[in-house]
């Protein structure tokens, strides 16, 4: 992310894709994330509605406890 941001103009939308779960998005973010790609972290075939209901409940608490940015 850092790297990208280097030499992407300031106003780019980044959102990394891969690797990302509630644990890593403060270091995403920190780096210049502006967004997140949720896939099999979210999802896999053969979850319950309720695994996935208590999931995206972990993103969600993790995207609210983000820094703000102006």
């Amino acid at each position: 992310m850092k790297a990208l941001r280097a030499v992407f103009a300031k106003d780019t939308v980044v959102i990394p894709v891969g690797g990302i779960t509630p644990d890593v998005m403060i270091e995403f973010w920190n780096a210049g994330a502006t967004g997140f790609g949720l896939g099999s972290a979210l999802y896999r075939p053969g979850m319950t509605l309720d695994h996935v209901r208590e999931i995206a409940k972990k993103f969600i608490a993790a995207y609210r406890a983000l820094p703000q940015r102006s």
